[in-house]
């Protein structure tokens, strides 16, 4: 059957009058970053971050506690410091972006390409600077948790049991959880099969589960077998639990403060000149460290294997 030609303006034709509703550009990489959100940070004057500390015994002190009069000697001493405590230094990530100027000025409408170049810039320091706070060997928080607060899990998949012993070990006040996004699914997946279903929670504009009232913060910077996002089924990743703020002798992150031409947290923004082809160039530079100021501030559920299911009948 012959098909109906209609006598009207085809849609390709319409087409080139209509206005085309646009969307910024979208970055699928882009994170909530929450381990950013509720870590606490600490701003620097110099880029320098030392962590005193005591030498420890079972008490700061001996104490006098007696109601026998007789007894009046009082101890007497003084509390040790390290002689070399730790410096923390704040690490570089940088990045230029460069910006024909003839592209800008003709194409930035409805939005300013050089504003749009930057933020996307500004979106991917962010997401480096979440990964570096997990796993740099210098300072990330995987790799510098005391061997003492690192456990195993008993069976592979993170169990409540698993997940009560991390409380354990970081049990003065814990603020919360970080785990890839399968990990806290095979969490779950345990706790239903036990009838243990974890309660949620709205924190920070998320919706989060929680474990004894503790948040599980998901973050795709700890790793699956050493990827964001893992192809297959199963894989082994880690869990980890931490306490944050410096009055809490916690885990902060840290920052240099007050920089030229800041834009937000240890970010600045420096434009650095239009070269004789016309390109304007931005240098976008983050400073960012961390620092573990007690061991039992942060403990690693370590061999958490995520892709064990179960069967119901």
């Amino acid at each position: 059957m012959a098909e109906k030609l209609l006598n009207a303006l085809s849609r390709d034709a319409a087409y080139q009058l209509a206005n085309v509703t646009k969307t910024r550009p979208q970055f699928a990489a882009i994170t909530p970053r929450w381990l950013a959100r509720f870590l606490e940070f600490k701003g620097l004057e110099a880029g320098i971050y030392r962590v005193n500390k005591v030498v420890e015994g079972d008490t700061p002190l001996d104490a006098l506690c007696s109601q026998d009069p007789a007894k009046i000697e009082i101890p007497r001493g003084f509390v040790e410091y390290e002689a070399k405590p730790r410096e923390h230094r704040l690490s570089s990530i940088s990045t230029i972006i460069n910006v024909d100027t003839k592209v800008s000025d003709v194409y930035s409408s409805p939005y300013d390409q050089i504003g749009e170049q930057i933020g996307l810039a500004v979106e991917s320091l962010k997401e480096r600077q979440e990964s570096q706070l997990v796993n740099s060997d210098d300072y990330g928080l995987l790799k510098n948790a005391a061997d003492s607060q690192r456990i195993r899990t008993r069976g592979g998949a993170p169990t409540p049991d698993d997940l009560d012993d991390l409380i354990a070990k970081v049990w003065k006040d814990p603020s919360f959880f970080i785990a890839h996004p399968r990990a806290i699914a095979a969490f779950e997946r345990e706790c239903t099969y036990r009838g243990v279903p974890p309660v949620t929670a709205s924190l920070s504009g998320g919706t989060f589960i929680t474990w004894r009232g503790i948040p599980l913060v998901p973050t795709d910077k700890l790793f699956v077998d050493g990827l964001k996002n893992p192809k297959g089924q199963n894989g082994k990743t880690n869990i980890m639990l931490i306490r944050t703020g410096e009055d809490r002798r916690g885990v902060i992150g840290l920052y240099q403060s007050g920089l030229p031409n800041e834009q937000s947290r240890g970010l600045s923004v420096r434009f650095r000149g239009i070269d004789d082809d016309g390109v304007a160039s931005y240098l976008l530079s983050l400073y960012c460290s961390a620092a573990i100021l007690a061991d039992d501030a942060i403990a690693v559920l370590e061999d958490v294997e995520v892709g064990e299911y179960h069967e119901y009948s």
